[in-house]
């Protein structure tokens, strides 16, 4: 039984049955089917031929780190770095195949396995920037400091011709030391809960909160990425109405966040139960495109948001 407040994704046995009619596998793929907008259930090396080339606006992937990793049965052993560029290679190149002359790419990473994404990444792609983003949680280690940070590279095809929309990832920050010109708030706004500004976000975002057990977007997947995360990703380098795909989709969350925000998407995963928790995800979305931290057109900074709202319920 779960705790009243724990709001992980579950199935039932019925839902297994209703949702599986709805992933595409490699079949459905070899007789034509499109995939936009579709759960692909399958293995990528195998699917990769079936998608059409440049087809994706936007590509994001979350591949398994070089770690020991149980997903949920499907384990992956780490290597030595020469071999972990081995398997990107296996993949990563025809996944660029994939992207649009003016797409954007992000690949996730942690400290242990970046080096060799971006020496694979630079192989095929133009590299931009590396965002590195603030795990809050994890566990300490007695031996070394704590793991908390994760990085994302970003990429395109062409340096001069892609999109990036830095308006539509704008900040809300309070202002610790709100500084007045003429008596007027200089480059702040005054409102009823507080001092706070506008502002661009840099290469370092401290304002991400792991799914945790009391979230609606949280699952059992062992490295499930926070919609808000992908949020960023998607508002700032694809439009309304373009495709975002991901070829290592785990519990679904670059395909739900692209659904909440009015792109098509496309998905790959190996797991049919990480296949069949996207389906319900994205089910829900259709009635509930709310994003936790993200907000009338702007990111609030950690745990802001639900204050803001319980400040103005006691109005």
């Amino acid at each position: 039984m779960k705790a009243t407040r724990n709001r992980t994704l579950t199935l039932t046995d019925e839902e297994r049955v209703a949702l599986k009619p709805r992933l595409l596998e490699e079949d459905d793929l070899s007789a034509g089917a499109s995939c936009l907008d579709k759960t692909i259930h399958g293995d990528l090396l195998r699917v990769m031929p079936y998608l059409p080339d440049a087809f994706a606006d936007l590509i994001i992937i979350d591949p398994p780190y070089n770690l020991n990793k149980d997903f949920h049965g499907l384990r992956f052993r780490e290597q030595s770095e020469s071999d972990y560029e081995d398997f990107l290679a296996t993949w990563f190149p025809n996944v660029c195949r994939k992207l649009k002359p003016n797409g954007s790419l992000y690949i996730c990473g942690d400290w242990k396995c970046t080096s060799a994404l971006q020496r694979t990444v630079e192989k095929e792609l133009t590299i931009l920037n590396r965002i590195t983003w603030q795990r809050e949680k994890g566990r300490g280690a007695k031996a070394n400091w704590k793991n908390s940070m994760e990085d994302i590279w970003f990429a395109v095809k062409d340096p001069n011709h892609y999109h990036f929309n830095i308006e539509a990832v704008k900040m809300k920050r309070r202002v610790i030391a709100p500084y007045r010109e003429n008596g007027h708030p200089k480059d702040w706004i005054d409102s009823s809960d507080g001092p706070f500004r506008l502002t661009h976000p840099s290469n370092f975002w401290d304002d991400i909160c792991v799914p945790f057990w009391s979230m609606p977007e949280n699952t059992n997947h062992p490295t499930q990425k926070p919609e808000k995360l992908y949020a960023k990703l998607i508002l700032a380098s694809s439009q309304e109405g373009q495709t975002v795909f991901d070829p290592f989709l785990g519990s679904g969350t670059a395909s739900v966040v692209a659904k909440k925000l009015r792109r098509h998407y496309c998905g790959v995963e190996i797991n049919e139960e990480y296949c069949l928790w996207t389906e319900k995800r994205l089910e829900t979305a259709e009635t509930d495109s709310t994003i936790q931290g993200y907000s009338d057109g702007v990111f609030w900074e950690r745990n802001t948001l639900s204050l803001q709202r319980k400040n103005e319920k006691s109005h």
